[in-house]
């Protein structure tokens, strides 16, 4: 059995007091109801256009759904507590010629480069072949220290310094771009992002902010009181005012800090002799190479816990998807009927993670809250539960994995017929 259920698939309401109150229609983000609001996913959402819609949120999923929203309904109320960083998406003709010119392996190559533009640091000299807004910090880190006299003597604080700096003039210029197309000037101030460029997923679209142009379109701003305030049989109430609503759109996101047994949704999972696999794992993960948990057999994990991980989504499923299929083919092969780790193999690989993890408490706590830092409870739950990811990184974790195959023993797992 493969746990493929991944981190973003049971919705989060927020803990809107009185949100079951409200007597008009509401439903959550990632379960639209498209038989209320007409139209499909590329939009014309035309049953709107008399409703009084309101979003409570505004992340990555708001960016993406309210200049639809904005476009159709009589009136729109976008319910803010921390805006989103948005840059713009700049989305032109792919180049037919250019698409000619690539070499076979081109789509790795640019994987790579991306993730370590982003991630992990680039070697001076290195091409940046992605060049966009998620690279752009990196981009410009590297360009201040190519221009020093030797760059070779940067220390690790000062490099820091730079970064910080050349994030700040990030962020500042997501600012000076708010301004530039937001004219309301009291709207434009309240969409304005105040934190370091990674707290938050940043996010790119070319429609978001001029839609609080309209005049159908209302900015809400509730983080003096740090979310909307309750739920009325009416709407919501935010500011003392009370907003009447026809429709409630959550786009709150999904569950990422509660209990691994209520994200997993399922009620018990058990190996060897009835152990619950969250019982095993409640005072900390314990895994061999993140994938599999001694006597639990022939049970694999995937995700973002003792593994590398990478900026691109995918690429980490791949090179998870890729890493299983071996071992079950293997086993196959071997005439093997269950496949575990031993408790030697297990233990090494948790004291791997413990000795490598990059502690990012004190930029986490930094941050506005989130899932990033437990709704700014800071990471000190994921580090004591032996949650983060593999520190050397992505890649580094795939050569791992690859010399571990190459060597063709299996070492560290146990099979049996």
């Amino acid at each position: 059995m493969v746990m493929a259920s991944g981190p973003f698939h049971r919705p989060k309401l927020p803990g809107i007091p009185g949100i079951k109150d409200f007597k008009g229609h509401s439903f959550h983000s990632s379960r639209w109801d498209y038989d209320y609001t007409g139209g499909d996913s590329n939009g014309g959402l035309v049953n709107l256009r008399d409703k009084r819609v309101g979003v409570v949120g505004t992340g990555a999923t708001a960016v993406q759904i309210v200049p639809y929203l904005g476009r159709d309904a009589k009136h729109l109320y976008v319910f803010q507590r921390t805006p989103s960083s948005v840059g713009p998406r700049n989305n032109v003709p792919t180049d037919a010629a250019w698409v000619k010119s690539l070499k076979p392996g081109w789509q790795k190559e640019r994987q790579r480069n991306f993730h370590a533009w982003t991630f992990e640091g680039m070697a001076l000299g290195q091409p940046d072949y992605v060049c966009d807004f998620w690279t752009e910090l990196g981009r410009n880190t590297a360009a201040r220290v190519r221009a020093l006299a030797d760059p070779a003597s940067l220390t690790p604080e000062q490099f820091m310094a730079i970064r910080e700096e050349e994030d700040y003039k990030v962020m500042e210029r997501l600012r000076r771009r708010v301004s530039s197309i937001v004219e309301d000037r009291e709207t434009a101030e309240a969409l304005k992002p105040y934190y370091r460029f990674l707290c938050k997923r940043p996010c790119t679209n070319d429609e978001y902010l001029p839609t609080f142009n309209r005049p159908n379109v209302t900015l809400v701003d509730v983080s003096a009181t740090k979310g909307v305030q309750r739920a009325t049989e009416k709407g919501l109430v935010a500011n003392g005012v009370e907003y009447e609503l026809d429709c409630i759109i959550y786009a709150s996101g999904f569950e990422i800090t509660t209990e691994i047994s209520r994200r997993y949704s399922i009620d018990a999972i058990e190996g060897r002799d009835g152990h619950s696999l969250f019982e095993y794992w409640r005072n900390g993960y314990r895994t061999f190479h993140g994938f599999t948990s001694c006597g639990f057999p022939n049970q694999f994990f995937t995700g973002f816990t003792q593994v590398g991980i990478s900026a691109n989504i995918a690429a980490n499923y791949e090179l998870q998807g890729e890493h299983i299929a071996y071992i079950i083919a293997q086993a196959l092969a071997r005439g093997a009927t269950t496949v575990e780790p031993t408790q030697e193999a297990q233990d090494d690989w948790c004291r791997i993670i413990r000795e490598t993890a990059i502690d990012n408490t004190q930029f986490d706590m930094e941050c506005t809250p989130g899932y990033y830092n437990n709704e700014g409870g800071g990471s000190e739950g994921i580090r004591s539960h032996l949650g983060e990811p593999y520190g050397p990184g992505f890649y580094a974790f795939g050569d791992l994995l690859s010399a571990w195959r190459d060597q063709g023993d299996l070492d560290g797992l146990v099979l049996e017929s």
